[in-house]
């Protein structure tokens, strides 16, 4: 369900929109599984293998424990991550909904439940020529309840390259135009609570906003790596559930172009965490599930958003300026990632962009 627009993005009380829970408690698991990049040479191959995977884990998570109503996966379950051209990005990119998320979707309707996960995505009428990283929520009725857009990428992560994905922050301007301001941030209303999503790293500020607008579990996903304290603030400095899904390692031989470790973090390490940040449940660096109950009416019941003394920061926020401008990839898309970091490089108004 999306924003009224007749309702406010915060409300004045305390209080943040909701619908009707179809149950006072739900079971909540993080599904951490291997990632594998699809070959730029075998890419229909290649996503069927990743895709028959998915589903079977789909099963496996369901098929022991007990029945659970969301599944969260990590960031690329179909398509994985590599290196690639940005012509073979672009094909194996998914159309969401597509084929291969309609698979994912019959899985949902099966199992009765909710799953979330992350792809590269394309949406040629829209948006042509550009490749999307969006988090996509299945319903128990099979069809998509949400995908939600990557707000930001992660800057300075890789020495001379950056990611050429358009983020929303890369198409601000176009962006808010076509769906508004509430889809910045948006919250997915479902009957199991409010469900913020999102693979963006090291910017609490966004969680903060997803707190403001009523998120009362926010599924965050890593694949390559993460930062726990990182995820696990989340809970602490914004009194919600988040659940983070980070990939294992593999027993099939690494991710190409990548150490097993991951880009920094390491594998591993997918979590429930409870608000003020207590953890539920954590996983190894191997494959397998981990779940809690989350007592989702009772915790509505007395939540209310951050209480934040805004006029004490909003001089400072009003003063800041980012490190580059926004929207600087609606009208020319990188060819590569050397080619985006020219174009970073070229914009940046400090005067070393190499920073995360």
């Amino acid at each position: 369900m999306t924003q009224n627009n007749n309702e406010p993005l915060v409300r004045e009380d305390g209080t943040y929109p909701t619908v009707d829970l179809r149950q006072d408690t739900i079971t909540a698991t993080v599904v951490q599984t291997r990632v594998h990049g699809v070959r730029g040479s075998h890419i229909k191959e290649d996503i069927r293998r990743n895709l028959d995977y998915f589903l079977e884990c789909i099963d496996i998570a369901q098929g022991y424990g007990g029945k659970s109503d969301l599944l969260c996966f990590h960031e690329f379950p179909i398509t994985g991550f590599s290196e690639w051209t940005r012509e073979q990005h672009y094909e194996m990119a998914l159309e969401v909904p597509g084929p291969e998320i309609e698979e994912v979707g019959k899985k949902a309707k099966e199992h009765n439940c909710y799953i979330v996960f992350g792809t590269y995505a394309k949406d040629p009428e829209n948006w042509p020529n550009h490749i999307l990283h969006l988090m996509v929520l299945m319903g128990p009725d099979g069809n998509v309840v949400a995908k939600h857009w990557k707000q930001r990428n992660v800057r300075g992560l890789f020495p001379g390259a950056e990611q050429y994905t358009s983020s929303i922050y890369d198409v601000y301007d176009r962006f808010v135009e076509m769906y508004g301001v509430d889809e910045v941030i948006p919250i997915a209303r479902t009957d199991i609570g409010n469900i913020g999503m999102s693979a963006v790293q090291f910017e609490p500020e966004l969680f903060r906003c997803m707190a403001m607008k009523g998120a009362e579990i926010i599924c965050r996903v890593a694949t390559g790596g993460m930062e726990f304290e990182d995820m696990r603030l989340t809970s602490y400095h914004n009194s919600v559930y988040t659940m983070i899904v980070n990939n294992s390692v593999s027993t099939q031989g690494r991710n190409p172009g990548f150490f097993e470790e991951g880009a920094y973090g390491g594998s591993g390490r997918s979590a429930i965490v409870a608000p003020r940040g207590t953890v539920l449940a954590q996983a190894g660096v191997f494959e397998t599930k981990e779940f809690a109950r989350i007592p989702i009416a009772q915790f509505r019941a007395t939540h209310r958003i951050p209480d934040l003394h805004m006029h004490l920061y909003r001089p400072v926020l009003d003063a800041y300026r980012e490190r580059y401008d926004h929207s600087l990839y609606i009208d020319y898309q990188p060819k590569d990632k050397r080619d985006a970091f020219g174009v970073f490089s070229k914009n940046s108004r400090w005067s070393h962009f190499w920073a995360l």
